[in-house]
């Protein structure tokens, strides 16, 4: 049931913060004695590329988009290593939590954290060139640590694409939930209602869903213009699936 006492936000530990074993030192930053902020929702996720995409879909086309991609997939870090390519994916919830987080974490590029914000956590980042396949550098990619969402409005995308309903319990649920009243199936790119071999389930009926889920995916199989994509909605069921 959504409660307007409470703002949440998602926190992203990314692989280089992973790799330079600062977790903890991040979570006691982010603890409530810092923050007076609480722990809404929390999981270690693999990002699959379909995850990756959607939550950096604003920089589409961009020239720094794939080293983005790499980056928060962990590629970037673990070339050789798989089985370390993780996130560290948290909601954190309370009274002004997305600005409190944001000060917290600090300016998006480490260099200027520095200079502007000394004792936040992204002035522990780096900023590595990015190079084009001749081995010219085209631009950089930051390595900042954590993501934190910049809006109430993209915490509530962020958190829906990161997180299901039944991830975040449901007295800390603040956006609109819905139970299924049909099967929802995924395969090769397309929405199913009715199981194919090799399809994977994203709900069933009595499944709780976030109501602008279920309102998407409704949309996507009349074929009809949905508020977000299907690998929006999708993106989330697929964390932790088998490879």
């Amino acid at each position: 049931m959504e409660n307007a006492a409470f703002e949440q936000t998602l926190v992203l530990i990314k692989p280089d913060a992973l790799k330079l074993s600062l977790t903890g030192y991040i979570l006691s930053q982010f603890s409530e004695f810092h923050t007076g902020l609480r722990f809404a929702g929390a999981k270690i996720v693999h990002v699959t590329r379909m995850l990756a995409e959607e939550h950096y879909a604003e920089h589409r086309g961009k020239h720094f988009f794939e080293p983005i991609i790499e980056y928060i997939m962990g590629m970037s870090h673990y070339p050789a290593g798989p089985q370390r390519r993780r996130v560290v994916a948290l909601v954190y919830s309370g009274p002004d939590a997305v600005r409190k987080i944001r000060e917290i974490a600090g300016p998006t590029n480490p260099h200027v954290a520095r200079e502007t914000s000394p004792g936040t956590i992204r002035t522990l980042g780096t900023v590595v060139p990015v190079k084009n396949a001749s081995g010219a550098v085209v631009g950089e990619r930051m390595d900042n640590l954590v993501h934190a969402s910049a809006t109430p409005a993209e915490a509530e995308r962020e958190i829906k694409l990161w997180f299901r309903p039944t991830d975040i319990m449901p007295y800390m649920r603040i956006y609109p939930t819905e139970i299924s009243d049909a099967h929802y199936y995924y395969h090769d790119g397309k929405l199913l209602t009715a199981y194919e071999p090799g399809a994977k389930c994203l709900c069933a009926p009595g499944d709780t869903v976030w109501k602008s889920d279920l309102e998407a995916l409704r949309q996507i199989e009349r074929g009809l213009m949905a508020a977000c994509s299907l690998d929006a909605v999708v993106a989330k069921y697929l964390i932790n699936a088998s490879p």
